[in-house]
């Protein structure tokens, strides 16, 4: 039950699309699925991997798609340059895709410049939008027509293969602020953020929380059943933040659930 939860729940992530990244969009809504795609999920890989294998699976399991390539590790000399996330064909129309996937959470920060997605940052501010949109475009992308890219991809040839960027997303915004987006990243917004005091300033004594585990964002804290006390979860999430780790809560209050991040900075 767990591993459909979280299946589905990668598989309706809202998708940022070209008008914001200026990259054309994989619609997972163009996949024709008769049913979710079943798979069994391995627990040692990273959350952005686990969600390369949920849409794997997802195109394995379409009827008017398949796989040609999956993960074409380029290399040099035994020495790896990049990767190209998947190579896949159109079964109706015939035309070959590159499709790179990213999930991601990120946070906006209104005290940046607006400009070029440049706002939303990962959640301990390691990385951001606009980095991971410059890298696709600079690296990732170009990629594609590197000549030991086309020794791999023999026969297909470069030139005919058009490209695409599966962004699926999780954002949150500062408690409180009045922000205007657009309804397009206004139904990608999951929840807000806090710091610590305001975090603890909130609190309630029928409060109720959860603090999921990386592999675990994303899905719904609805449809979770292990619920804390305030007393149990401070020391875990007083951890996280000397570590400058800005953990996910989940929170209940009887039948009302929300999510956000605390942060540290």
């Amino acid at each position: 039950m767990i591993n459909l939860l979280r299946i589905n729940s990668i598989l309706s992530t809202p998708q940022i699309s070209e008008e914001f990244t200026g990259v054309v969009t994989f619609d997972l809504a163009s996949l024709q699925l008769d049913a979710p795609p079943h798979c069994i999920l391995p627990s040692n890989i990273r959350l952005g991997h686990l969600a390369e294998r949920v849409v794997s699976e997802a195109i394995k399991s379409s009827v008017n798609y398949e796989t040609l390539h999956e993960n074409v590790q380029i290399k040099d000399n035994n020495q790896t340059i990049g990767e190209l996330d998947f190579i896949i064909r159109n079964l109706q129309n015939q035309s070959i895709v590159h499709v790179e996937i990213a999930y991601k959470f990120y946070l906006l920060d209104p005290s940046l410049p607006a400009e070029n997605m440049n706002q939303w940052i990962g959640p301990n501010r390691r990385d951001s939008l606009a980095e991971k949109l410059y890298k696709l475009k600079t690296k990732q992308f170009p990629l594609l027509h590197h000549s030991l890219t086309k020794q791999a991809l023999k026969p297909l040839h470069s030139g005919d293969i058009t490209q695409a960027l599966c962004l699926l997303a999780c954002l949150y915004v500062p408690l409180g602020y009045v922000y205007e987006l657009t309804p397009e990243l206004n139904k990608a917004v999951r929840g807000y953020y806090v710091n610590k005091q305001a975090f603890t300033q909130r609190h309630q004594v029928d409060y109720h929380y959860y603090i999921p585990t990386k592999k675990e964002w994303g899905m719904n804290p609805t449809q979770h059943t292990t619920w804390y006390d305030y007393d149990h979860i401070k020391n875990e999430l007083g951890t996280h933040l000397s570590e400058q780790r800005a953990p996910l809560i989940w929170q209940k209050n009887g039948s009302y659930f929300c999510e956000y991040f605390v942060i540290w900075w």
